[in-house]
């Protein structure tokens, strides 16, 4: 099938793909802004070190020792999000208002590579408690690693205000119809193919050919309104009769 042929079956089909994009785009965007919740994101900053002295957080400079703790990172975001850690900050934070499962289900924790950073990131229907939520994790974090890990290298390097104002991280409307955009045209040219392949009326001399094994003599063009009065317009010139001069030469 050639491009050409390809491009008829859509246009053919247009109102139908118009109207599957339309109406996908317009439901996501009212269920997107009216039906789902607006999501919140605060983070609290821990890093972590080899070792401390003297109550700084960057005691010595030490390549290998960085690299160690890098390492050691992986570990602490692991440990952060077992239930033994949410268990002591529901316990320690009754008025958080939430079950050790509820917090591991909020709490994510990331590290940017080759740094000592670790970021504890919450997502909350409402900022405040989603930055309560995440310095409450950041602090019993920093409490319990002396005696977990027999080490205390870890300090807390930024909290989060809850008396901040922040944009909600979800939904994303825009990617969310963008998205819809891009699926509900691939289903409506989907469907106009499906539809044109299932259609075994003729339509073109082609179609006869195919289906007769016959060639085509003679078609007859569809008229248009148009056509019409423009014929009306210009009608036609006789070309023979009284008006015609006819001359024979001898």
């Amino acid at each position: 099938m050639e491009l050409k042929q390809y491009w008829l079956i859509v246009k053919r089909r247009l109102l139908l793909i118009a109207l599957i994009v339309a109406v996908s785009c317009l439901s996501i965007g009212i269920y997107s802004n009216y039906f789902i919740t607006p999501q919140y994101e605060a983070s609290a900053k821990l890093i972590v070190n080899q070792y401390k002295d003297s109550g700084s957080l960057l005691p010595s400079i030490d390549l290998g020792s960085i690299n160690s703790t890098i390492g050691l990172i992986k570990t602490y975001k692991e440990i952060i999000k077992t239930p033994r850690m949410m268990k002591i900050v529901v316990k320690e934070y009754p008025d958080l208002g939430v079950t050790y499962g509820e917090l591991i289900g909020k709490v994510s924790v990331s590290s940017v590579n080759e740094t000592q950073v670790m970021s504890i990131s919450v997502q909350d229907d409402s900022y405040a408690k989603a930055a309560n939520i995440a310095n409450a994790v950041a602090v019993v974090f920093q409490k319990t690693i002396p005696s977990l890990m027999k080490v205390d290298n870890v300090s807390v390097l930024d909290k989060a205000d809850p008396q901040e104002k922040h944009s909600p991280v979800a939904p994303n409307s825009k990617m969310n119809i963008a998205v819809a955009f891009m699926l509900a045209l691939m289903l409506g040219v989907g469907i106009a193919f499906l539809l044109d392949y299932l259609d075994d009326t003729i339509k073109t001399e082609e179609d006869i050919e195919n289906v007769l094994g016959m060639p085509v003599l003679t078609s007859i063009p569809k008229f248009t309104a148009r056509d019409i009065d423009q014929i009306h317009k210009d009608p036609l010139t006789p070309t023979v009769g009284r008006d015609v001069n006819v001359s024979l030469d001898t």
